[in-house]
């Protein structure tokens, strides 16, 4: 592999490139789900290409293909570079990379058990026993269990020397269960919505979920939802669980910043940013216990690695410091343009498709509060879990979030359950009301295999690390 990405690499200087870096990139998955007893699908697929990028007549160019050869892979360069050269036939500004080391090196991401070598007997067996204990509440009626598995192996090198090779597997699923009754149709999931919760590693991923012990819950409190009352109109407290204050977090705080769309070179598929260059180091984005980081070496998460897709090593870098805006997610040239190394936020949805700026493993950082003392220490208010829906504007300011459950507090008690829970807010003012993040025995990092950005779109595989958080005079129950 290293000689076919040189190959490319050479190919493209000779053409006269001044930067060029080549991706080969062989990736594998798995999915299987079961539905109310009944195999739903069992899908599977391969992909294997290589991408070149460089840099001529200060424009980037880029050509891929899933003909892995050396003369495809030298084609490729001059290709490169000839779309390079017509693409700075269109004014703007000359393309200039922030310095990055030079590595010669691998990374191998966790697995202990080997997912694609556990039989679809066993796979589906497993779903099967989670989706039986589901259908056990009699109204539950509809149930869905399912996995998934993700492989990728990427050889990247560049025209700066680097050579770097990485293997990583990831392993998620989940079970949800719908009640039905009056019209109403209300949904538990768990370990999480959309998807379940995604981690690095193998089948052991899966075993540890324990998704049959965990769906006689899932189904009964799907039934006692129907019962529930609705979620009461008003300004409260809210608490807010791991899982959804890890999308929340996903929504308000990594997108907007990431530096692609504050410098307005990335709109599509998900808009812009409300920040600007200047809110670095000025703007007060939340309290003084919101604290977020980006982090890609965080161990089993989604979001980890060990290089990006320009060759810049994984690190932990803050964005938000004690609630104050201290940093952006980066790439090579967009740090540049602020006066900064990257970060190492570039990656790309498989070989054929060119980098973009995407969020890593980016988490509120934990506190010192138990969530039992959290709810003791509010009066009244309201803890919701687990994402049913959600809507932000395009520069990431106006906010609404529902949940698939919540109950009151009142008291410093936990009391009744209530159904659709929803809360809404302006994403500066809401970080700011937070006085309270429980601590790290309650940290969990949640894994998202579906974040979209880009046209053509491209989707990432990203994490949040979150624990509980109180947020003071939140909006909930909007619209009911």
């Amino acid at each position: 592999m290293r000689d076919l990405v040189f190959a490319a690499i050479n190919a493209a200087l000779v053409k006269g490139a001044r930067y060029a870096d080549a991706r080969i990139v062989d990736s594998r998955e798995q999915k299987v789900s079961v539905s109310d007893g009944r195999v739903e699908a069992i899908e599977s697929g391969e992909s294997f290409g290589i991408g070149v990028r460089v840099i001529a007549d200060g424009s980037w160019g880029f050509a891929s293909s899933a003909a892995v050869t050396t003369e495809a892979a030298e084609q490729l360069g001059r290709q490169a570079v000839a779309i390079a050269r017509a693409s700075a036939l269109v004014a703007g500004a000359p393309v200039n990379l922030a310095d990055v080391g030079t590595f010669d090196t691998r990374w191998d991401g966790p697995c202990e058990v080997d997912p694609f070598a556990v039989s679809l007997e066993e796979k589906i067996a497993l779903l099967l026993e989670a989706d039986k204990a589901m259908h056990a509440e009699d109204a539950v009626k509809l149930t869905k269990s399912h996995m998934g598995f993700f492989r990728a192996h990427k050889c990247f090198g560049s025209s700066e020397g680097s050579y770097i090779e990485q293997t990583y597997t990831e392993s998620g699923g989940g079970i949800t269960a719908v009640a039905v009754a009056g019209g109403e149709v209300l949904t538990r999931s768990y370990p999480n919505s959309h998807g379940g919760n995604w981690l690095q590693g193998g089948y052991e991923v899966i075993r540890g979920f324990d998704l049959a012990g965990h769906a006689p819950r899932v189904a009964e409190e799907a039934a006692a939802l129907l019962s529930a009352a609705p979620c009461p109109p008003g300004v409260t407290d809210l608490i807010i669980d791991g899982s959804q204050l890890g999308l929340q977090v996903h929504e308000s705080i990594g997108h907007p910043t990431e530096l692609d769309r504050v410098l307005g070179d990335e709109a599509a598929f998900a808009g812009t940013s409300f920040l600007g260059v200047r809110d670095l180091g000025q703007l007060r984005y939340g309290s003084e216990h919101v604290t977020v980081t980006a982090d890609a070496t965080v161990a089993g998460s989604i979001g980890s690695f060990g290089f990006d897709d320009e060759g810049v090593p994984a690190q932990r870098d803050h964005l938000i410091t004690g609630g104050t805006l201290t940093g952006f997610l980066t790439s090579r040239e967009s740090a540049r343009a602020i006066s900064r190394t990257s970060n190492g936020c570039m990656r790309a949805d498989g070989w054929n498709r060119i980098p973009l700026i995407r969020m890593t493993t980016v988490s509120l950082e934990p506190g010192e509060w138990s969530l039992d003392d959290l709810i003791a220490d509010t009066d009244d208010g309201l803890y919701v879990e687990t994402n049913s829906s959600w809507s932000i504007d395009d520069k990431r300011l106006n906010f609404q979030f529902a949940c698939e459950i919540g109950w009151e507090i009142k008291d410093g008690k936990r009391t009744r359950m209530v159904k659709n829970p929803n809360y809404t807010g302006i994403t500066p003012k809401f970080w700011n009301s937070c006085d309270a993040v429980c601590s790290r025995d309650h940290w969990k990092v949640w894994g998202l295999p579906n974040c979209g950005k880009g046209e053509p779109m491209q989707v990432a595989h990203v994490a949040h690390g979150a624990s509980p958080a109180r947020f003071r005079g939140i909006q909930v129950g909007v619209g009911r």
